[in-house]
Parts: C-alpha cells; sequence; structure tokens
C-alpha cells in the first residue's frame, strides 16, 4: 500500500502539520498522565481505522514503559480490569467525543461528569483537545491512505 500523495513531503502539508503538532504538543505538555493521553490517541485511532496512528501511538506507549497486556486491551476496555478509573473516564471521553456523528447529542453530560471527577481543568481541555487532534491526524492519515507499520518511537521527535 502506497500513501496517495507525500503528504509530509508537501511544503503545505508540513506547514498544516507543524500547526497541528503545536496545538499537540501544548496539550502533551498539560500534565494529563502521559499513558493517558497515549491511551486516548490509541483508543481515537481504532476507531477511525487509522493504522498508522495506531502503529505511532501503540509503539511511542510501549516504548514509554506501557505493558503489552494494557496495549492488547485498549479496543476492548470495557471488559479490561487493567485500567484506572480515571483511565476509563478519559477513554469514554475520547471515544464519544470521536464517535460525535453516531450520538446524536455529542458528549453525554455523565461522560462529562466522569471525567470532571477525576482531571481538572486544564486536564480537562488537555483531553479535549488531544481527541481534537489525533482526530485531525486520523482523518489526514485515513483519507491519504498513509501506510502503517513502519513507525519508530521518536520518529518525529
Amino acid at each position: 500500500m502506497d500513501a496517495r500523495l507525500d503528504f509530509f513531503g508537501n511544503a503545505l502539508g508540513a506547514k498544516v502539520l507543524r500547526h497541528i503538532n503545536s496545538a499537540g504538543k501544548a496539550a502533551s505538555e498539560s500534565g494529563l498522565p502521559h499513558a493517558t493521553q497515549e491511551l486516548v490517541k490509541i483508543r481515537a485511532s481504532q476507531i477511525n481505522g487509522c493504522g498508522f496512528c495506531t502503529d505511532m501511538h501503540t509503539k511511542d506507549a510501549a516504548h514509554a514503559g506501557e505493558t503489552a497486556q494494557r496495549l492488547h486491551l485498549v479496543a476492548a476496555w470495557r471488559e479490561a480490569t487493567v485500567f484506572t478509573e480515571a483511565e476509563r473516564a478519559a477513554l469514554e471521553l475520547a471515544e464519544q467525543g470521536t464517535r460525535i456523528a453516531d450520538a446524536a447529542g455529542g458528549v453525554t453530560d455523565e461522560v462529562w461528569a466522569d471525567a470532571a471527577k477525576h482531571y481538572d481543568e486544564d486536564q480537562l481541555v488537555a483531553l479535549i483537545s488531544l481527541i481534537a487532534v489525533i482526530n485531525t491526524y486520523n482523518r489526514i492519515n485515513v483519507i491519504n491512505q498513509q501506510p502503517a507499520g513502519d513507525y519508530q518511537p521518536g520518529q518525529f521527535g
């Protein structure tokens, strides 16, 4: 499988990606636990069918010390006992935030309240921002048919 075009190598694509990366960097430096950030990015990428981002974030998470068991269970997190209540709240927020078109009401008040029990305002802003950023990357990569599998941890900085 080949990408439809070299989005990463295109001058305009690189300019767009710099801005998206800046937003992602601000959110990632928020104090939201790194493991939670990666779990959210992995789950949104799975939902969106983005192999490139799923590959990237599972490898980055493993490189940062995440266990294989937890990584294998992200797709079935509701039935898994390996996630904290805070992580579960973040994963549910990521799912509802990613599936906006599937849920007429968007993110429910119950899901928001559960996330707000575990995260402060800055961390909630970071969660919303990370969900938005990863969904943006997923869409770029899925539309472009960006192949997955060759990513190396830390490849993009």
